[in-house]
C-alpha cells in the first residue's frame, strides 16, 4: 500500500479562479434567441428552442502537460483546466467524475459506485479504492425472491430493493484525502458551474433518455427533471439540472457527511424505503430497507491491486469485490502460453475469445465479495492456474459453452475441468469511464456507474441525482442448483463487479492505462483493446477503434456489426465459433505513455457518440 502522497504545492488554487477557468474551455450559453429557464427540476430547454451545437469531441489528443480521456467534452475539458491551473492526476479525476454527474447522468452520480485505481509516480506503486455500492444491513439471500421465486429483472430493477448504499461521493473524499491536492469542495466547483449554465443534449443523451422514456415516467421526479414536458430533450437544446447544482453547494459547504449522515441522506432513504411513483403509471415499486444507519456505516475499501506479468509488462487491476482484475488476469496469463504477435488475424482472436471464455468460467463459480466468500484471488491469478486451463485450447476447434469451471486450489495436471457450469448472469452495460494522467507521471484510472441506463429509475426528489440499481448484479437465486453460489446477497456485502480500470507499467514506469464501460463485456473489452496494443502493435488509439467480439462463456460470441460479414467471422466459424449481433460493445478510454515525454489519450471515435480525449499543451498536426 502506498504511503499518503505530500502535497505538491503549498497553495491550493481558489475557486473562484478554478471556477473561471474551468468555463473558458468550453461555451455553456445556451442557443441565441433562447429563453430563460426558471431553476427548476423541469431542467430542458423545450423542443422548440434554437437549436445549439454541442461541445465537439476529439479522439485522440498527444502532448506534454497531463492528459484527459472521458466520453463527454465538457467533463474532460474540466479535468484540463484543473491539470493546467496546477492540480494533479486525482484532483482532476475526481473534477471529471462530479461533471461526468451531470453530462453522464444516466451511467454515473454521487447515487452510484466505482473502482479508483491510482499510479504513484514518486513511489511507482499502484493503489486501488473498493467504492462499490452494498446492500443494507437486513438484506439477505432472498433479497430478490417472493414467494419462493425470484422476481423478473425489471421488476426488481425499477425500485428501492435494487438500490446499493452509494460509495462514489466518499471515494472522491478518500482519493483527494490520500492522493489529491485540493478540497473536495474546489473539485465539485466547475461540475456545479455546469449544472446550472447546462449543456447541449446530443443524439447520444436524447437516444438514452428515449430508450428509458417508459421507465422515467413512473417516477415523477424523474420524469420532472428528464421528460420536460413528457417528451426527451431535444438534440441541441440545453439541459440543466439547477437541483444538482444545488445539491454540490452543499456538499461543498458540509462535506461528505451531507449524504452519509445528514439531510441527503436522509432524502435517499426516505425514497429508498417508499418510492415515490405517478399512479397513473400502474407501476408497482418494491420498496427497499436501506436505513441512514447503513449509509453512516459505508467505507470505501483501500485494497492490493491485482498483477501480473504480460509479456514483460506489469498489468494492474482492480481486485474483488470486483471480478474483472482476476479474470482478466487469468486470461492473460492463458495467454502468455500463445504467440499472438505472429499468429493470423483469426488465430489470434480465436485465443483471445476462448481465453476469455474459460477465465469467465472460474469467475462466475469463484468471484464475489471477499469479506463474505472464501474467494481464491492469488490462486485465481498463478501462472500454474493458468497453465492448467490453457492446454484445453486447440488451434483448429472451439470450445462450447457454458464451460465447467477449474479448481485454482487444486490445479489438474490433466487439463480436466471439475464441477458444473455456472452461467454468466446479466449486468448493466452502461457504466463510464475516464484515464487522467498529470505533469507529474501520476495516472488515475476510474470506472464509475449507476449500473443501468438510468440505474433504479429513481431520481431524488430536489437533489437532481439518479440512484443506483447495482444489487441487482446480485445472483437473484444459486446461479446452479447445489453449487456454492459467491454471488448471493448478503447483509453489507458487495455485488460483484466487471469493471476493470487498469494501469500498465513497463520497467517499473507508467505505459498505458484503459478502462471501458459495457457491464461483463468491461472485460473483454479491456482485454481485446490491450492484446490489440500489446501483441498485435496497433497504437491505442487504434486499439480502441477496431471492433470488438465479446466471449463471456456463453453459448455465442456477442459480435459488433462491423465484425459480422468479414474475413475472419468467416475463419472463426469454420473452427466451430457461432456469433450473435451486439450492436454495440464498451467504451473505452485510456493514455499512453510515448517517447519524449510525451501523452497520448484515446477515447472511442464513434461508439457512445465518440469520446472526447484532450492534452494540456497539444502537439503535432493532429492537435
Amino acid at each position: 500500500m502506498s504511503t499518503r502522497r505530500v502535497r505538491r504545492t503549498s497553495t491550493r488554487l481558489a475557486p473562484p479562479l478554478l471556477l473561471a477557468a474551468a468555463l473558458s474551455a468550453f461555451s455553456l450559453a445556451p442557443a441565441a434567441g433562447a429563453a430563460p429557464v426558471a431553476r427548476s427540476a423541469h431542467a430542458a430547454l423545450p423542443a422548440a428552442a434554437p437549436a445549439a451545437v454541442p461541445a465537439p469531441k476529439q479522439p485522440e489528443a498527444t502532448g506534454t502537460g497531463g492528459a484527459v480521456a472521458s466520453v463527454s467534452a465538457e467533463a474532460t475539458d474540466i479535468g484540463i483546466e484543473v491539470l493546467r491551473h496546477g492540480g494533479n492526476a486525482v484532483d482532476a479525476a475526481v473534477a471529471t467524475a462530479a461533471a461526468l454527474g451531470v453530462t453522464e447522468p444516466y451511467s454515473s452520480g454521487i447515487g452510484g459506485g466505482g473502482y479508483f485505481v491510482y499510479y504513484d509516480a514518486r513511489s511507482h506503486r499502484v493503489s486501488t479504492l473498493d467504492g462499490r455500492e452494498t446492500a443494507p444491513s437486513t438484506a439477505d439471500q432472498n433479497l430478490f425472491v417472493e414467494n419462493g421465486r425470484p422476481l423478473d429483472f425489471w421488476t426488481a430493477v425499477d425500485s428501492g430493493r435494487s438500490v446499493g448504499v452509494p460509495g462514489s461521493l466518499l471515494t472522491w473524499q478518500q482519493a483527494l484525502d490520500r492522493w489529491g491536492t485540493r478540497s473536495l469542495a474546489q473539485s465539485l466547483k466547475p461540475a456545479e458551474r455546469l449544472a446550472d449554465k447546462g449543456f447541449v443534449v446530443d443524439q447520444t443523451f436524447h437516444d438514452q433518455t428515449a430508450q428509458n422514456q417508459t421507465r422515467f415516467s413512473y417516477f415523477p421526479a424523474t420524469s420532472a427533471l428528464f421528460l420536460p414536458g413528457g417528451q426527451p430533450p431535444a438534440v441541441g437544446s440545453v439541459f440543466r439540472n439547477p437541483d444538482l447544482a444545488a445539491t454540490y453547494r452543499e456538499l461543498e459547504r458540509d462535506g461528505v457527511n451531507a449524504l452519509y449522515r445528514g439531510d441527503i441522506g436522509r432524502d435517499i432513504t426516505q425514497l429508498v424505503q417508499h418510492p415515490q411513483v405517478d399512479p397513473a403509471s400502474g407501476w408497482y415499486a418494491r420498496s427497499g430497507a436501506m436505513t441512514p444507519a447503513d449509509l453512516a456505516a459505508y467505507r470505501v475499501r483501500e485494497q492490493a491491486p491485482t498483477e501480473v506479468d504480460y509479456r514483460g509488462l506489469d498489468v494492474y487491476g482492480i481486485a474483488p469485490s470486483s471480478s474483472g482484475g482476476t479474470t482478466m488476469g487469468e486470461a492473460l496469463n492463458i495467454l502468455n502460453d500463445f504467440d499472438l504477435k505472429h499468429a493470423s488475424s483469426v488465430q489470434y482472436l480465436h485465443d483471445y475469445l476462448e481465453a476469455s471464455r474459460i477465465a469467465f468460467a472460474d469467475r462466475n463459480r469463484w468471484v464475489g465479495d471477499p469479506r463474505f466468500e472464501n474467494v481464491p484471488t492469488q490462486a485465481l491469478l498463478s501462472q500454474r492456474f493458468a497453465d492448467s486451463r490453457a492446454c484445453l485450447i486447440s488451434p483448429d476447434s472451439s470450445l462450447t459453452s457454458p464451460l465447467a469451471p477449474g479448481d485454482p486450489l487444486h490445479p489438474s495436471s490433466g487439463c480436466a475441468d471439475t464441477g458444473t457450469p455456472a452461467p454468466t448472469t446479466p449486468e448493466g452495460t452502461h457504466t463510464t469511464h475516464l484515464t487522467v494522467a498529470d505533469k507529474w507521471g501520476d495516472v488515475v484510472s476510474y470506472t464509475l456507474t449507476i449500473e443501468q441506463t438510468g440505474g433504479s429509475a429513481m431520481t431524488v426528489p430536489g437533489r437532481g441525482f439518479l440512484l443506483n440499481n447495482e444489487l441487482t448484479d446480485f445472483d437473484f437465486t444459486p446461479a446452479v442448483a447445489g453449487v456454492p453460489d459467491p454471488n448471493l446477497p448478503g447483509p453489507g456485502k458487495r455485488p460483484r463487479s466487471s469493471m476493470s480500470p487498469t494501469i500498465v507499467l513497463k520497467n517499473g514506469r507508467f505505459d498505458f492505462a484503459l478502462g471501458s464501460p459495457g457491464g461483463a463485456s468491461i472485460i473483454t473489452t479491456v482485454l481485446q483493446v490491450l492484446t490489440e496494443h500489446v501483441d498485435r502493435g496497433l497504437s491505442l488509439e487504434q486499439a480502441i477503434a477496431v471492433p470488438r467480439i465479446s466471449q463471456r462463456n456463453l453459448a455465442q460470441t456477442e459480435a459488433e456489426p462491423a465484425f459480422l460479414g468479414s474475413a475472419d467471422e468467416t475463419g472463426l466459424e469454420a473452427i466451430g465459433e457461432s456469433f450473435t449481433l451486439n450492436p454495440e460493445i464498451g467504451a473505452a478510454t485510456g493514455i499512453q505513455a510515448l517517447p519524449g515525454g510525451l501523452l497520448q489519450a484515446a477515447a472511442e471515435p464513434v461508439r457512445r457518440g465518440g469520446g472526447a480525449a484532450a492534452v494540456v499543451h497539444p502537439v503535432g498536426p493532429r492537435n
